[in-house]
């Protein structure tokens, strides 16, 4: 399912993972830069999947975007519900929660586009969830990998998905989601995210641990976006 990204391509998902992340590697502390060096593979990988592709592209449906969002939904309500606490366990007391919170713009979301049809469960979604169920209670340092890769991907390349999929929902008559728009200044939301990140008080081992988990955030990204491509209408016969 994932194909190299191509060379012509004119945007990437996410700059949060890349060498030149837009926020400039000299401005970030030394944890987001073993993040950011980690995950850098695995982000390329999953930005050059067929539904990545599609939407960057602005061709993925409306019932994939619907389907993205179902899928969404449960993870952040359960990271937004978990992750708090653990966080000021491990000392990243100035996280923005309220700020980062998805939730209430996912429901506001998904109530705009019941109207389209229902999509299969998704698996991916489903072992997604009960991983990060598990790190709540047996290793929440990992569970911080997760809340890095899922909103620090949200305030990058996020920005430019939403401007893709609210151009798609609209040529189809539908709103445009407001999932990926924060009421703060991005930059500065990212920023505080970064600094919530580097407060983590981990050990030597933990940290090594909490790498090792961007990585497996970002695999089951790419689970979810296999699916996503699967509900593309097939191509007309030639």
């Amino acid at each position: 399912m994932a194909t190299t990204h191509p060379a012509s391509q004119p945007m990437a998902i996410s700059e949060h993972a890349g060498p030149d992340a837009s926020t400039g590697q000299a401005k970030l502390g030394p944890r987001l830069r073993r993040l950011h060096a980690r995950i850098g593979k695995a982000h390329h990988r999953a930005e050059g999947m067929q539904f990545s592709r599609a939407l960057l592209a602005g061709q993925a449906e409306p019932l994939q975007l619907a389907a993205l969002l179902r899928a969404l939904a449960p993870a952040y309500a359960l990271l937004e519900l978990e992750a708090p606490p653990l966080a000021a366990a491990l000392g990243a007391t100035a996280l923005p929660w309220a700020d980062l919170a998805r939730t209430p713009a996912l429901r506001h979301d998904l109530a705009l586009l019941a109207a389209l049809p229902a999509t299969p469960p998704s698996a991916a979604a489903a072992i997604w969830l009960e991983q990060m169920r598990g790190l709540a209670r047996q290793a929440p340092h990992r569970l911080m990998a997760h809340v890095y890769v899922r909103y620090g991907g949200d305030l990058s390349g996020g920005q430019q998905l939403a401007e893709q999929a609210a151009a798609i929902l609209r040529r189809h008559g539908l709103p445009a989601p407001g999932f990926w728009a924060f009421a703060g200044g991005v930059p500065a939301l990212k920023q505080a995210l970064h600094d919530g990140i580097e407060q983590l008080v981990l050990t030597e081992q933990q940290e090594e641990e909490l790498l090792e988990e961007a990585e497996r955030a970002f695999h089951a990204t790419q689970q979810l976006l296999a699916e996503l491509a699967d509900l593309a209408p097939a191509p007309p016969p030639a």
